[in-house]
């Protein structure tokens, strides 16, 4: 399970990654980075409840487990999301 939460967490730093991209090619002189963020955020947060009801319905695993999972696998992205616009947007 460890492997698998890493992962999904890399696989979010990666969409992340993607989304600023678009911003930056689709902003022109002025890269968006603020919508690519807004548009990542519930993006990634509707995947990471995608990933729990998998954990829940086809690994066996109770919403008790999966809960934490969710919080660390939606967190870690989302938290990057927030120090990248932070960051980017100066």
């Amino acid at each position: 399970m460890a492997m698998h939460v890493v992962l999904v967490i890399g696989g979010g730093i990666v969409l992340l990654g993607l989304f600023l991209l678009f911003g930056k090619l689709w902003g022109g002189a002025a890269p968006d980075f603020a919508l690519a963020v807004k548009l990542f955020i519930p993006i990634w947060a509707l995947i990471a409840i995608i990933n729990l009801w998998v954990g829940v319905t086809r690994a066996g695993y109770s919403m008790r487990e999966e809960l934490p999972i969710l919080v660390l696998v939606f967190a870690i992205p989302a938290i990057l999301a927030g120090v990248a616009f932070w960051r980017l947007a100066r």
